[in-house]
């Protein structure tokens, strides 16, 4: 039986009486605290039908409400429609807009159910600094959820398998010997991992458990001399578990972690990442034992590529490039064949299939974002059978799209002009090249904090009084998550831990968005390598690893600076020289032609 948002509402209010709850907040989390979340975790998308990949579901008995960002606002009002639920606006804030809202309107005695083993140990105690002294309960022993969700699917089935050789470079046996030495570094015991990319980086296995992302759900728990890997025994092929074994990994019962955490010796002490762990599997450690909070050490190990995972990514980002020529090509040529009608999802099964053709290739990193003129202002739209357009008339067509390969991860946004471009989206692409370069330009000394070169790419946006609500890069993996830290280049409040360092990949992504009328963003991804030592000290700089033309007939020349343009035209000889021995036929030609001199 299928049920309406409104009916699993009523059905939740009648559940939270019967246990005496005033409040519910369901989160976009899972055990895992994964992005991209398996089916029997999607409680939030379930109970409010907002697809958007981050938001925050809060229901009383009078009110029902689901704080977004600014990316998702245009999408949140129409998805919420009928619903009964208010979009919640998120503003900037030191604390998250829904704890505020909790804190002002919870009476001291009310309850609030939350799940504990989806709530982040970080988002608990925000909760609890909250609330407490307002005396507001907190119950996070039960899953409220199970009781009314009757149509939850259950864990994935999907099987575990080996990076393949000769991608996987770093040996299990090494990555594990690393991640001890960073424990003994902290002088823990035991270290427990919860984070589903850290585990595939760690182990050289690789999953199917959520789109898009190569994982698996899985917890992980270390010692100096043991491994054991708490995951769906039936998930892990006898080949698989024999060369765990081989490398003293003990695999046991997903549903074990918690007990395992429990029964840990009096006086050991565990390094646990607060922010990369559930508050239920933190209430599970034995209270004898010593809890050391740390960042897990696999997330800066995994973040730095090696010399030869770096080369291996060259290798698939002339692949992805390769595609993307296929694409373009097609598209040109299509556009101007006036008998079939484009639409914004005919491009997502046109570039997923350029890409499918090419060696190596696994499955898209994310949704296909193709977003033709005012939906292209929605930084994270996407087309659904029920809700599309048609690529006809005048205008921008933004597509940001990536591929899994054995070799790499990809992610990259380019915005083609459609029919005539007019002198304003002219002037607003221009703007947005000019911030993509800058940043793709920059040097700087060794231990910069990535956020602080946010500013670089904003500055000729922000020079006309424009600004983007999203970050402008994120960190890259390696045949994994197409999002990981630690670095952020965007206006998060800097870490020390966020500092560039060799080997980091991470995109350069600035925009500009006008709502209902047409969005801009143009991404391609860096590799952090290293520039010079002076004596003022050793120096960083990026390579671009994106390899596909920018649209040079959507360029405002008149306020391009000359460094700008040869900036522009060495990319694209580059571009050229390196693409071009993958394509023949109207793909070399649409190549050649995208990448002339300007």
């Amino acid at each position: 039986m299928t049920y309406t948002v409104p009916e699993r509402l009523s059905q939740l209010r009648q559940a939270m009486q019967r246990h005496g709850i005033d409040a519910c907040l369901i989160p976009s989390a899972d055990p895992h605290l994964s992005e991209y979340l398996p089916p029997r975790w999607q409680a939030r998308e379930v109970f409010s039908g907002f697809t958007g990949s981050v938001a925050t579901l809060v229901v009383t008995a009078e009110f029902a409400g689901l704080w977004v960002d600014s990316r998702y606002w245009e999408q949140a009002e129409i998805e919420l429609a009928g619903s009964g639920i208010q979009m919640m606006k998120i503003l900037s804030s030191a604390t998250p807009a829904h704890i505020e809202w909790l804190a002002a309107n919870l009476k001291a005695n009310q309850v609030l159910s939350v799940d504990g083993n989806v709530l982040s140990l970080a988002s608990a105690r925000m909760l609890q600094n909250a609330l407490y002294p307002k005396l507001v309960k907190i119950q996070t022993e039960t899953d409220l959820l199970q009781e009314v969700w009757l149509d939850r699917p259950s864990l994935p089935t999907e099987m575990v398998y080996e990076h393949p050789a000769p991608y996987a470079v770093v040996s299990r046996r090494e990555k594990l010997q690393q991640v001890r030495a960073a424990m003994v570094e902290k002088s823990a015991q035991w270290h427990f991992i919860s984070t589903v990319d850290d585990i595939a980086w760690l182990l050289n296995l690789r999953g199917s458990d959520v789109n898009y992302n190569p994982v698996f759900v899985s917890h992980l728990l270390l010692s100096a001399s043991t491994a054991v890997l708490f995951v769906p025994l039936d998930k892990v092929p006898a080949g698989v578990a024999q060369a765990l074994a081989a490398d003293g990994v003990e695999l046991q019962p997903y549903v074990d972690a918690a007990n395992a955490l429990s029964t840990l010796g009096a006086g050991d002490a565990v390094l646990i990442d607060p922010r990369r762990i559930t508050f239920g599997f933190r209430e599970s450690i034995a209270k004898h034992c010593k809890v050391i909070e740390a960042i897990n050490p696999s997330v800066f190990l995994k973040s730095r590529k090696t010399p030869q995972e770096a080369q291996f990514v060259r290798e698939a980002m002339e692949q992805d490039g390769a595609a993307l020529c296929e694409f373009f090509a097609w598209f040109e040529d299509a556009m101007q064949d006036k008998t079939q009608a484009i639409s914004e999802l005919t491009i997502d099964e046109k570039i997923c299939a350029a890409r499918a053709a090419q060696a190596h290739f696994v499955c898209p990193s994310f949704g296909t974002i193709a977003g033709f003129n005012g939906n292209g202002a929605m930084p994270h739209y996407r087309a659904t059978e029920k809700s599309y357009a048609q690529i006809e008339g005048d205008g921008l067509l933004l597509i940001d799209s990536g591929g899994q390969y054995y070799n790499g991860t990809t992610d990259i946004t380019r915005v083609v002009g459609v029919g005539k471009v007019s002198d304003d989206q002219k002037h607003d692409f221009t703007l947005v090249l000019k911030g993509m370069i800058a940043l793709s330009r920059m040097k700087f000394p060794y231990g910069t904090l990535s956020t602080t070169l946010d500013v670089i790419a904003r500055a000729p946006i922000w020079a006309e009084g424009i600004n983007f609500g999203h970050g402008t890069g994120h960190g890259v993996g390696y045949f994994l998550n197409v999002h990981e830290g630690p670095q952020s280049i965007s206006g998060a409040v800097p870490e020390v831990h966020m500092k560039m360092e060799v080997g980091m990949i991470t995109s350069n992504e600035p925009g500009i968005y006008r709502p209902g009328k047409w969005g801009i963003r143009i991404e391609n991804l860096l590799l952090c390598v290293p520039a010079e030592s002076t004596e003022f000290g050793d120096y960083l700089q990026f390579e671009t690893l994106t390899l596909c033309p920018i649209d040079t007939r959507c360029i405002d020349l008149s306020i391009m600076r000359e460094d700008e343009i040869a900036w522009l035209n060495q990319y694209h000889l580059h571009v050229l020289h390196r693409l071009s021995p993958r394509v023949s036929g109207n793909a070399l030609a649409w190549l050649k032609s995208r990448t002339q001199a300007i």
